[in-house]
């Protein structure tokens, strides 16, 4: 009978243990180190509506030219891109992973197709008013689990929010090429080359939005409508070898001999 009790013992003991691994609840996944939606250096003052949900906060951009600007992804992950016309307008969504996700409304147009990869302090879109807005700005979300936030930035929250814009800012330090690179939009699947005075062509950069390292005086490109671009900027190609060049003629802003990434920072010389 001993053997017997301490038999039962045992298997109550084990079932216990079961079950309180069962009942425990999952624990929570660390927030990504958030940065600001905007481009590196600028400061930008946020505001809290009462009829936002969500936690959400309002950005505009101190000393004006809110419109246009670049809205940075916050952290790496997924972004897809959706319409609402009463609503968000343009917006993305970023899905960071382990329940993360953050938001960004009234873009004026797109810089990502739907389901792309983005990198920390890519441009995913322009600031807008589309949608039900009456202004340009950043509508901006931190949800963990479908829940929305406090919004923190680099760690630190924004609360207590303030009420209406000119009470606090931020300076951004997203997209400040911290990692060496720096992010393009080019127009058209573009040559690449060895060096920036090759003639022989060693692979293919795409259309899309791309990185490159830092730029160097090379060879004219040129079109008939009259543009055209010295500089050549470093890159790993999609087809070729890497730290090939490319000329900055296919960057899709900016204009002749010039060299900015799309936050408008002047890529390094090499």
């Amino acid at each position: 009978m001993r053997h017997l009790r301490n038999a039962l013992v045992a298997v109550t003991a084990t079932i216990a243990a079961l079950l309180a691994g069962l009942l425990t609840a999952p624990s929570a996944h660390a927030a990504p180190n958030f940065k600001a939606p905007f481009p590196c250096g600028q400061s930008w003052t946020y505001s809290h509506h009462s009829q936002e949900v969500r936690l959400a906060l309002d950005f505009i951009k101190n000393g004006g030219g809110t419109a246009g600007q670049p809205n940075l992804a916050s952290a790496a992950g997924t972004a897809y891109r959706y319409y609402e016309a009463n609503g968000a307008g343009n917006y993305v969504v970023i899905d960071h992973g382990g329940g993360w996700k953050t938001y960004y409304f009234h873009l004026s147009s797109f810089a990502i197709s739907h389901g792309q990869s983005v990198s920390q302090g890519q441009t995913i879109g322009y600031t807008g008013s589309t949608g039900n807005s009456s202004g340009a700005h950043i509508h901006y979300e931190q949800l963990y689990n479908g829940a929305g936030q406090t919004i923190h930035i680099n760690g630190q929250s924004l609360a207590p929010y303030p009420g209406s814009y000119g009470q606090r800012s931020i300076t951004s330090d997203n997209g400040c090429g911290g990692d060496g690179k720096y992010w393009v939009d080019t127009f058209a699947d573009a040559p690449v080359f060895a060096s920036p005075t090759s003639t022989s062509q060693t692979g293919t950069l795409y259309k899309a939005t791309n990185y490159v390292y830092c730029k160097a005086w090379g060879r004219e490109i040129r079109d008939g409508a009259g543009n055209y671009n010295h500089w050549w900027l470093k890159t790993d190609p999609d087809v070729g070898p890497a730290n090939q060049y490319v000329s900055a003629y296919y960057l899709s802003r900016w204009g002749n001999d010039e060299a900015r990434d799309n936050n408008g920072t002047v890529i390094p010389d090499c």
